[in-house]
């Protein structure tokens, strides 16, 4: 038991600080959660993006997501075009990155035969009873998307929150 309790901090600073690439560190934050309820024929990334700007959202990823859809917008993996669908779809998992200027979120959802689909969240995605979206906002990061020669994409890039913006 004495053993854990000197390792476990240790650990824990380590999860917490140790960069995924040596120019990348990562930035320990301070989390405030945000709850969402979008209500029926709201389109998701619609909603998302208003309240990422009117809330001056600087860097914050979705904690969780439950919800329905009549409409949904997904773009598969490797895929240049959107697959929409319509129908009543339950939304499984909603996760990933957003800011004020963007967002970067994948979406699951299934049928009603429990047939589940997935992939990056397109504009077009509408809701059908309630979308329920819990929201942690990171207060000493900002999240900036800056191009990557490597992918080819605008990719993350997290920093710590600068005073002046």
């Amino acid at each position: 038991m004495k053993f854990w309790k000197y390792i476990l901090p240790i650990l824990s600073l380590n999860a917490c600080t140790t960069p995924p690439y040596a120019d990348d560190p990562a930035v320990p934050s301070r989390v405030r959660a945000h709850t969402l309820r979008l209500k029926p024929g709201q389109e998701l990334t619609e909603e998302l993006e208003a309240w990422a700007k009117s809330h001056r959202i600087r860097a914050a990823t979705i904690v969780s997501a439950v919800g329905s859809l009549t409409r949904v917008s997904l773009r598969y993996a490797n895929q240049k075009n959107a697959t929409s669908g319509v129908g009543h779809f339950e939304m499984v998992s909603l996760v990933g990155t957003l800011n004020e200027e963007s967002m970067h979120l994948h979406l699951s959802v299934s049928d009603g035969r429990g047939n589940t689909l997935g992939g990056h969240l397109m504009p077009g995605s509408v809701v059908y009873t309630t979308a329920e979206v819990v929201i942690a906002e990171l207060e000493d990061a900002d999240y900036l998307r800056e191009q990557d020669l490597q992918s080819g994409y605008r990719e993350l890039k997290v920093k710590p929150r600068s005073l002046h913006r």
